[in-house]
């Protein structure tokens, strides 16, 4: 099964999956209470790093979506290609 983490809207992070471990800087891992389970995101929790519900009491916003498609924007170039004439920043602008 896939493993999913969605930003909830001025919320915490919620983890979707069953296999997914959860560990510290140290590489021990944390016991999951229960799955799915969720991540703090605004600091307030008494329970980090899981969520304990504190953002609906402290103010917390995070209401960043993910940014859409970049269709339009052409890949970096790879190093030593030459440069686009009238690209800004490139020789030849």
């Amino acid at each position: 099964m896939s493993i999913t983490i969605k930003v909830r809207q001025n919320g915490s992070l919620l983890v979707e999956g069953e296999d997914v471990k959860l560990v510290d800087w140290t590489g021990a891992e944390y016991v999951v209470p229960k799955r799915p389970f969720s991540l703090c995101r605004c600091g307030q929790s008494k329970e980090k790093p899981f969520c304990d519900g504190s953002h609906k009491t402290c103010g917390f916003i995070g209401d960043q979506a993910a940014p859409g498609p970049r269709a339009n924007q052409a890949p970096p170039a790879a190093p030593g290609t030459p440069s686009t004439p009238g690209t800004p920043g490139t020789p030849g602008t």
